[in-house]
């Protein structure tokens, strides 16, 4: 079917997800920048009460409710307004407090010379003793743990003293906590909102001599065994290349760039090549194209074939977890499999639909992120405007 031929009732009867993916975000959208109190809902039903008694109904009209309107009338539930919970700033009033925490993402042991070492990892506080009292609170919190050895010689001066805090680990130790700050010069980094979206609230330091290992587990069983094969994943990586190369394999494989130095960092940008270590929809597609013609080649049905592929490119996606763009292409690829098997046509924008409103079901707040705006923006602007205008002008 010619796509300069159809009419526009017709386009928007073949992309249901994708409509459904933008008034999804819609709501999204109102429910967190449109937010007022409850009072004013109530008063404001009750005024609309009013007028309907007093304005009859025409006849044949009626109100169409959305998942748009829905989500704005549930609004608070993405809001940052009014908490119940404390806030992180009022603990120890920039005093020193005693946190009872749990890891919930780890870092990697880094040295920085001299006998040095730090790790940076996320924890959530479960009690925060201050002033005399302890709080039950839940709090993210970014951490960064740091040693110095004492060595007897140089060659023990690489050696380091510290361990890896691993993935449900509880410990107890004493630290300020700090709200992050952004710089204030046009154009600087959000890092304020980035940890915001990574549900990090305050952030803190402490020596690794001061910590105190808690028995117990905290945490997830099924994000530990993530934790478990995203660190074996490393350890092979670092068994069989240089350290230098390692840490760009790391990166380029599974979207780990802690052991990046920050001048091949730089090179890496002012060469406009930084894509490369960055994991994204190229990973996902390549491996699913080599899932599939590997398993072809070896007599596996179309059925059996797409069914491994899609685990596995699921599995890439949440073992490298970066976010948003594995995520869209993952499950752009998933939908596109799934309706192969089904015979039905190729629908990119509909695709794009599915994983947009599958990721704003999981995560709302995803809406709000630079990654998935620009990644969703960028495939819109290619199969919304970019395949059109190229099979109504240089096709035909």
């Amino acid at each position: 079917m010619d796509f300069g031929r159809l009419s526009r009732n017709q386009i928007s009867a073949r992309q249901p997800l994708l409509w459904g993916a933008l008034a999804f975000s819609a709501g999204l959208w109102a429910g967190k920048y449109i937010w007022r109190p409850p009072s004013w809902w109530v008063i404001a039903a009750l005024v609309f009460l009013r007028c309907r008694s007093l304005f009859p109904e025409k006849k044949g009209s009626g109100f169409v409710h959305s998942g748009a309107e829905h989500n704005f009338c549930d609004g608070r539930a993405y809001d940052s307004g009014p908490s119940a919970s404390p806030q992180p700033e009022s603990f120890g009033n920039g005093n020193e407090v005693v946190l009872t925490v749990h890891v919930i993402a780890e870092g990697n042991i880094q040295s920085d010379g001299m006998g040095s070492f730090h790790q940076r990892i996320d924890i959530e506080t479960e009690k925060i003793e201050a002033e005399g009292r302890a709080t039950d609170a839940h709090i993210g919190v970014r951490l960064s743990i740091y040693s110095q050895a004492r060595p007897a010689d140089a060659h023990s001066a690489a050696i380091s003293p510290m361990q890896l805090l691993r993935y449900g680990q509880r410990i107890r130790f004493a630290a300020t906590l700090n709200a992050p700050r952004n710089f204030r010069h046009p154009g600087a980094f959000d890092y304020a909102g980035y940890l915001r979206d990574h549900g990090i609230e305050v952030t803190a330091s402490t020596k690794y001599a001061g910590i105190e290992l808690l028995p117990g587990f905290a945490g997830s069983r099924v994000e530990l065994w993530r934790a478990r094969v995203h660190r074996s994943v490393i350890q092979k990586i670092h068994a069989l290349w240089p350290e230098r190369v390692a840490g760009l394999m790391d990166a380029i494989v599974i979207g780990e760039e802690s052991f990046i130095d920050r001048p091949t960092r730089v090179d890496f940008q002012r060469s406009g090549t930084y894509h490369v270590l960055v994991v994204s929809g190229m990973n996902v597609s390549i491996l699913a194209m080599f899932t599939l013609w590997t398993l072809r080649r070896l007599g596996v049905g179309d059925i059996a074939a797409s069914v491994c592929a899609i685990a596995l490119i699921l599995a890439y996606a949440a073992l490298t977890n970066v976010g948003p763009p594995v995520w869209r292409a993952a499950l752009m690829f998933a939908v596109y499999l799934a309706t192969r098997l089904l015979y039905r046509d190729r629908a990119m924008l509909n695709a794009l639909g599915a994983a947009a409103l599958a990721m704003l079901i999981v995560d709302p707040n995803a809406l709000y992120g630079a990654s998935f705006q620009m990644t969703f923006l960028c495939i819109v602007l290619v199969a919304g405007i970019g395949i059109p205008l190229l099979e109504r002008t240089i096709e035909p």
